[in-house]
């Protein structure tokens, strides 16, 4: 199952679990009148299986803004907040489920909660070639989430999306440093491949960061740098692409040298 469907069901049960507590259904549609809570809760919900998410989540709004020290309200706050998760509307699914832990921070309810923050701000996660605060918000939201609750399903898929913001996250440093180095800044590009080695060492991008360590000290003159990121990237990726290219370029400008 892959990462972003299992993501989908995770929340999806958690919420259903939470729609399961209002009980009935209604057959008519509701319009915003006042109303008895169980009967507007119930419509609400039956929006929302019917895929009307928009609605659904004004609906849940409703039923907290109609009956706000009903028990009701408590559920139909992540309900509307999961209602806009489904619809994409990630900055309303944010502020209510932020709103519910504001007044219910000790809630049983608040791991699902924290959850769907982090949700909310991954799926908002662009390309390398884009700003990346949403996905340091992502990041934090997940460690959030692995930090307070590390024995929920919640958390096991969090530290999942974790490796995947790495990636990414390492990416965009790549990203710079390659634009750094067509450009002749050598000094820049290096510090931005360090980088990658240092923070984000167990991703998919560390070997080409090695790669391009060497690449840059080379054209510094630092040549036993350039050696001893390439002893580096032979001891931990031995049979790499990357290590085949930086062995290349050490015997043709460093052969002879040994690494700082």
């Amino acid at each position: 199952m892959s990462i972003r469907i299992r993501s989908a069901v995770l929340a999806a049960a958690a919420a259903a679990t939470l729609a399961a507590c209002s009980g009935g259904s209604a057959d008519e549609d509701v319009a915003y009148v006042a109303r008895d809570v169980e009967s507007l809760y119930a419509e609400a919900q039956r929006r929302l299986d019917r895929g009307n998410t928009q609605l659904a989540a004004a609906l849940f709004d409703e039923v907290e803004r109609q009956h706000p020290y009903s028990p009701w309200a408590r559920r139909a706050q992540l309900m509307s907040a999961f209602s806009y998760y489904i619809a994409r509307d990630y900055n309303k699914a944010i502020q209510n489920a932020q709103r519910f832990l504001q007044i219910h921070p000790g809630n049983k309810d608040a791991p699902y909660a924290y959850y769907l923050i982090a949700l909310s701000y991954y799926e908002q996660i662009s390309d390398v070639n884009r700003d990346q605060k949403i996905t340091e918000q992502a990041q934090t939201a997940l460690r959030e989430v692995n930090r307070r609750f590390p024995q929920t399903e919640y958390a096991a898929d969090a530290r999942l999306k974790l490796d995947l913001v790495a990636d990414h996250l390492a990416g965009k440093e790549m990203e710079i440093g390659r634009f750094y180095q067509r450009s002749g800044r050598w000094l820049a590009a290096a510090l931005r491949f360090r980088n990658v080695v240092d923070t984000y060492e167990t991703t998919s991008h560390a070997p080409e960061a090695l790669y391009r360590l060497t690449e840059s000290s080379l054209a510094l003159g630092i040549r036993e740098e350039a050696v001893k990121y390439a002893a580096v990237l032979g001891a931990n990726y031995p049979g790499n692409e990357w290590y085949e290219r930086a062995y290349e370029l050490v015997e043709d400008h460093a052969d002879g040298v040994t690494a700082s």
